[in-house]
């Protein structure tokens, strides 16, 4: 229903609807935003869609709206469609995370789960990172070290009944990140093996290629 009211503004701005498109089936797929002009164009039913996001900043500040999952990130930060329909560039460094949700309200009656109760039953490192702002969350993200982006990791939150269904973190807004254990497959890995995992990954008080620490910058 959003992508439809956007798209219904967008049929006034430009010369060729895109409700009139044959394509078009009550979703419409953005695919390219144009920085230099702010217009859109609908590739059709066939393409994926734009996800709803919200946008948190370390300065307390949302953005609401959508991107998409698969060429949202840019060197110059998060590309957004803003809820009136407008591109947004979001610097990385502002950004606390990018939580994909279920929908923009949440679930405001419910008290969500930062940590994981008991050991995942999913494969993957189960990590705990503590934000600049001293949020602690647990998460599960890949065990495939080689996997992971450059400026962030794709986090999957442990409250399975969050709105929130998957969080991109960049690493400019972690303080700390521990690797608490390695599971593969739903199995518990043997302690020579999770020792072995973390001395590739912590040193001190920061991690080797994990995360930036606060204050320093990813070039150092």
């Amino acid at each position: 229903m959003a992508l439809r009211l956007i798209a219904e503004i967008l049929d006034r701005l430009i010369s060729e609807p895109i409700l009139a498109q044959p394509g078009f089936s009550g979703q419409v797929a953005f695919c390219k935003l144009f920085s230099h002009g702010g217009w859109l164009m609908a590739k059709g039913a066939r393409s994926s869609t734009l996800k709803k996001v919200v946008v948190r900043k370390l300065d307390k500040d949302l953005v609401k709206g959508y991107l998409d999952p698969d060429a949202f990130l840019t060197p110059a930060g998060v590309e957004v469609l803003d809820l009136e329909g407008r591109h947004m560039m979001v610097p990385l460094a502002e950004i606390k995370g990018v939580y994909f949700v279920r929908d923009f309200e949440g679930h405001r009656e419910r008290s969500e789960r930062k940590v994981f109760l008991s050991r995942p039953r999913m494969s993957g490192l189960w990590i705990r990172m503590t934000f600049r702002d001293a949020e602690i969350l647990d998460g599960l993200i890949s065990g495939n070290l080689l996997s992971h982006e450059h400026h962030g990791y794709f986090v999957t939150p442990p409250d399975v009944y969050s709105n929130n269904l998957k969080i991109y973190i960049p690493r400019g807004a972690l303080a700390a990140l521990e690797v608490l254990d390695v599971i593969t497959n739903g199995a518990r890995r043997s302690y020579q093996q999770v020792r072995h995992i973390r001395a590739k990954t912590l040193v001190v008080s920061g991690q080797i290629g994990l995360f930036t620490p606060a204050g320093q910058s990813e070039a150092t």
